[in-house]
């Protein structure tokens, strides 16, 4: 019945997948298989199939929301990828990436753009305090088209938290722009497979794109490629970590260090801490499953 974790992680999402989609993100091996266990759990109204997709709740204006969300997600595609294009051209970035809900085809009114984004190493508070300050100074510190709250370095690239909610994020997430930190992103981070074995973690790759480093940005890293540009990425990561320790002084210290992730090779400012809260309630997902339909599913860990 492992079938039902992806039903269940995308209804916290309000989100319904079509079959291909379940075994994508499921661990079954067969796509007939997939098919005889989606109509046995139909049969006995645990799941609902309506027009082709399947919901843990009968509700047709789910499907609509979905369908609406689809095709705004490719009109915003083209403002995105433009964004992209110009984040990787900024000093230090060596890849950004598209997350979040516009990565698994989804956009509406209320969201944003979230863009994961790869940088050299020992320079990630360089290049991420330029694209904050562009954000603050030119775009007054809207995030709307230009949310860029995850950072990580091209030599520390394996990501630490392994469970449901990271895998899903990194086999949605869709490479854009960049050179070859991606292609080393996705070999660090194989253990993927062992919570979505079907769902390719870098088919995304095909259609990444690398660009040229402007002038104006290949000055500024001869400029900082010395001991001052080494200094001040220990200044900035000491400056923005202070300040996060004082802004949420209410987050657990293990609480802050997943959700505001402050090292010298990553930058989160997830405040909200996201990926617990879904983790949370998938697993009552999971208790209410055990307790309606007698279906033990195996709880998930943050």
């Amino acid at each position: 019945m492992n079938l039902l974790k992806p039903l269940l992680y995308f209804s916290l999402f309000r989100y319904p997948l079509t079959e291909e989609e379940i075994f994508d993100f499921s661990e079954t091996k067969s796509k007939d298989q997939v098919k005889k266990e989606l109509d046995r759990l139909v049969e006995d109204k645990v799941i609902f199939n309506i027009d082709g997709f399947y919901l843990c709740e009968k509700d047709e204006s789910l499907i609509k929301r979905r369908l609406s969300g689809n095709k705004m997600a490719k009109d915003i595609n083209k403002k995105a990828d433009k964004v992209s294009k110009f984040i990787s051209k900024f000093p230090y970035v060596e890849g950004v990436g598209i997350s979040g809900s516009l990565s698994k085809g989804y956009y509406d009114k209320d969201g944003d753009i979230d863009f994961f984004i790869i940088t050299a190493p020992n320079r990630l508070w360089v290049a991420r305090t330029f694209l904050i300050l562009y954000k603050k100074l030119f775009l007054l510190n809207s995030k709307k088209y230009f949310c860029v709250n995850y950072f990580i370095s091209s030599n520390s690239l394996e990501i630490d938290e392994k469970n449901r909610f990271t895998a899903t994020e990194l086999v949605t997430l869709m490479p854009m722009y960049g050179n070859g930190s991606f292609h080393d992103f996705y070999k660090q981070n194989t253990w993927v497979n062992s919570f979505l074995p079907n769902k390719s973690i870098s088919e995304g790759l095909v259609n990444m794109i690398t660009v040229e480093k402007p002038l104006f940005t290949r000055l500024t890293e001869n400029i900082l490629n010395t001991k001052m540009g080494e200094k001040l990425d220990q200044l900035f990561l000491k400056i923005t970590y202070k300040k996060w320790k004082m802004k949420f002084s209410d987050l657990e210290e293990r609480q802050f260090n997943v959700a505001l992730k402050s090292t010298k090779n990553i930058s989160k400012h997830h405040p909200l801490n996201f990926q617990r809260k879904v983790i949370e309630r998938l697993n009552v997902k999971y208790d209410e499953y055990r307790e309606n339909h007698n279906i033990h599913l195996e709880k998930e860990h943050a």
